[in-house]
């Protein structure tokens, strides 16, 4: 058993494959990037690449890392006290670990969306305004309203809520919460949206409407998806990246992983033989 374990221990070592370089400036660069929690290490050194307006999903079996990676990418892991992360994150060139950034303005730039929809237990008008108001974004009652309006239109809820904007949040359904979280992310005018698995917990129909959206949020915003589902990132994303035992093993255009991924184990992911 033993020389099993170390034998794919060392398998997910194995380098990723060398792909044609991409000469796009990218928006967020990641190199050599390591997260331990505690003693044990959850990634090992990730040079990963995020483009501006395309969606780029991150793929692979339960405990790879990919949500792990995800929250680099807002400092999301400095809430964790046993984390550590070292290497090079840098959002359009500044280092996002530097001393001197400001956490709270990074993560306006770099909102995020949880797996469970999370609305704050506040009217639907109060969880959008509520960025806006914090970051003073809103000079006055008509600019927050006018946020309000334009961010539930672009989460695709306006129709659906505009005349009970004082209710509870909480009281819409699984899915237009999700968008009403979606609504309060891109209230504060962020570059990047991360999401971490945020269809995991809607039907089919709540879903459709959610990848719907992402991908008409991807022409003004860069999106970055944790999924479990390898058919929604091939229906959702430009660039799929398969994280496999804390490794990037692979990342490239989505077709192409999908279809002819250059690694064997990325291929061995996609076809069902573990996972």
């Amino acid at each position: 058993m033993g020389d099993v374990t170390n034998s794919i221990a060392e398998e997910a070592k194995a380098p990723p494959h060398a792909l044609a370089k991409d000469e796009r400036e990218p928006k967020f660069v990641t190199e050599g990037v390591n997260v331990f929690y505690g003693e044990k290490q959850a990634l090992f050194d990730v040079n990963l690449n995020i483009f501006e307006n395309e969606v780029t999903a991150l793929i692979g079996p339960s405990g790879c890392g990919k949500s792990t990676y995800l929250r680099t990418l807002n400092r999301m892991n400095d809430t964790i006290d046993i984390c550590r992360v070292n290497g090079r994150v840098e959002l359009d060139g500044t280092d996002v670990y530097s001393n001197v950034i400001d956490v709270v303005h990074l993560r306006a730039r770099v909102g995020m969306v949880f797996q469970k929809p999370n609305p704050f237990p506040k009217s639907i008008y109060d969880n959008v305004a509520y960025g806006p108001r914090i970051h003073g974004i809103a000079a006055g009652q008509q600019e927050v309203d006018a946020i309000v309006e334009e961010s539930l239109q672009r989460a695709g809820l306006w129709k659906e809520v505009k005349d009970r904007l004082h209710e509870a949040g909480t009281g819409l359904s699984g899915g237009q919460q999700q968008r009403l979280c979606i609504a309060r992310a891109i209230a504060v005018q962020p570059e990047v949206i991360l999401m971490d698995e945020p269809c995991s917990a809607l039907d089919p129909i709540a879903t459709a409407r959610i990848e719907e959206l992402i991908d008409e949020l991807r022409q003004n915003f860069t999106i970055v998806i944790v999924t479990h589902s390898m058919q929604q990132a091939a229906r959702v994303s430009q660039r799929t990246a398969f994280f496999h035992m804390g490794y990037l093993v692979e990342v490239g255009n989505t077709e192409k992983i999908f279809t002819t991924p250059n690694d064997q184990r990325t291929k061995d992911y996609i076809t069902g033989r573990f996972g």
